[in-house]
């Protein structure tokens, strides 16, 4: 059985750590203003992987907790990988080459194809493409819009690409501690050859059993479930792992 890859999250809103509710700006929760201490505490309790989100970014389009992220480069010895207004080469590359090891594009997956295939040419596995659904249907500018365009169609895309992974949020469940979207996520993962990361709703252990295991799915993202104690990072790592 194939190891999961555990993500611990730390989004950011004006300098802070916040989880939102449903991708909602004006449901934030502050968990934390000091991000490079947080990423800290994921590095003692185990982490070698860190899921970075620049939310102000991702509506503004471009990098806007620029400081916060440095910081968290600076305090986390293991991989950090980075979404939130990545929409153009210029972008891309400063982030790798200030230590991201990965970036993620959202947005600019369903608007800018070309840029994406020109990065993951670029830069070999280090682009990831995320894929945040309303319903099965693409959701971008930070989930503020939906498209007609779904989840399996837009991943499909890049089969060809050469991009690491695709990262999948089921918006309706993010920061509400339903439970991950275990069967949309494999369903994905079994529709397209790229490896998927499962990101929303994670509640606690047993997201991370449902998971692991599941044909093409390298990786989980989990954020408020470890804030508010519902999840030990260090149990989570180690039942991925065995």
């Amino acid at each position: 059985m194939a190891s999961l890859t555990v993500f611990p999250a730390i989004d950011l809103k004006g300098g802070q750590v916040v989880r939102l509710a449903e991708g909602d700006m004006d449901r934030a929760t502050v968990y934390g203003d000091d991000p490079a201490h947080q990423a800290t505490l994921f590095a003692d309790a185990g982490a070698d992987h860190l899921h970075v989100v620049d939310l102000d970014g991702a509506f503004a389009g471009q990098s806007v907790n620029g400081d916060a992220v440095a910081g968290i480069l600076k305090a986390f010895p293991g991989r950090v990988q980075l979404g939130g207004g990545i929409r153009n080469r210029a972008n891309v590359d400063r982030w790798l080459d200030l230590g991201v090891a990965r970036v993620v594009i959202g947005t600019a997956a369903l608007e800018d194809p070309d840029f994406v295939r020109e990065a993951a040419a670029a830069c070999p596995g280090r682009i990831v493409v995320a894929v945040d659904a309303w319903d099965g249907m693409v959701a971008t500018r930070g989930w503020a819009d939906v498209s007609t365009v779904s989840v399996t169609e837009l991943a499909r895309r890049f089969e060809d690409a050469g991009v690491a992974a695709v990262l999948f949020t089921d918006v309706g469940r993010d920061g509400m501690l339903k439970g991950c979207n275990v069967e949309a996520t494999a369903a994905l993962a079994a529709a397209v050859s790229i490896p998927v990361i499962a990101s929303g709703g994670v509640a606690g252990i047993e997201d991370i059993h449902a998971l692991k295991g599941k044909p093409g799915i390298e990786g989980v993202i989990t954020g408020r479930a470890l804030y508010d104690g519902r999840l030990e990072l260090a149990e989570a790592i180690r039942v991925a792992a065995a």
